[in-house]
């Protein structure tokens, strides 16, 4: 199996498929991480908190042992500026270079404009006839965007989940690694929250610890 995550910006992957993850990898799955966006002095942040996050990424990377990491380095939050065309020219270079038989992607109804446009451009990475090695396709939910979209009809319908109760505390270690992005309780990502709705998709579906996902398209 080959699989993989595609994030709109660092910490999505842990908060939507952290736990699958390390199952992926403990059943001998090579798993790919591609990061949409990055940070950077020239898009206007600080040095510093550009080389903590260089070295954040580096940190989940081990921790995770993905075979490939891929950063297509686009400005975050700014996506809405960037040619549709250039991003799916950039996703669809990385996918027919790792050949991705399963893929994860952000949620459509989530609030953060970058990740519904990620979910778009690589809707245009997924036809059989020009990908015919991606066989799976999920959504993935992410704390603090798929649960605060307002969109009555575009709601997450998990229908696949997936036991993650052996490597739960892993993945709450690899958001730590994440500091500047979490909050005290009941901030959506802190580590009382990833835990609970680890507990309630486990609790839809008989385990003590899952991760919930939308299968958008499967062939076999």
């Amino acid at each position: 199996m080959r699989q993989i995550i595609v994030a709109p910006h660092p910490d999505d992957e842990v908060l939507g498929v952290g736990g699958t993850i390390l199952r992926r990898k403990a059943e001998g799955a090579k798993v790919a991480w591609l990061i949409v966006t990055a940070i950077s002095v020239d898009y206007g942040w600080d040095s510093e908190k550009v080389k903590q996050r260089t070295e954040e990424i580096k940190r989940v990377t081990d921790l995770f042992g993905f075979d490939e990491v891929f950063t297509l380095n686009f400005p975050p939050a700014q996506l809405d500026q960037v040619s549709m065309s250039d991003l799916v020219a950039a996703i669809s270079g990385v996918f027919k270079l790792f050949e991705p038989e399963e893929v994860f992607v952000p949620h459509p109804s989530d609030v953060h404009t970058d990740h519904r446009i990620v979910f778009d451009a690589v809707t245009g990475c997924t036809k059989w006839f020009r990908y015919p090695f991606v066989k799976r396709i999920l959504a993935y939910e992410t704390l603090s965007e798929t649960d605060f979209g307002l969109g009555p009809h575009q709601g997450f319908r998990p229908n696949v989940f997936i036991n993650i109760e052996p490597f739960l505390n892993d993945k709450l270690r690899a958001m730590g690694i994440y500091a500047s992005e979490q909050g005290l309780f009941p901030f959506p990502r802190s580590h009382e929250a990833i835990h609970a709705l680890a507990s309630l998709r486990g609790a839809a579906s008989g385990f003590k610890a899952a991760e919930a996902f939308e299968l958008l398209r499967e062939r076999s």
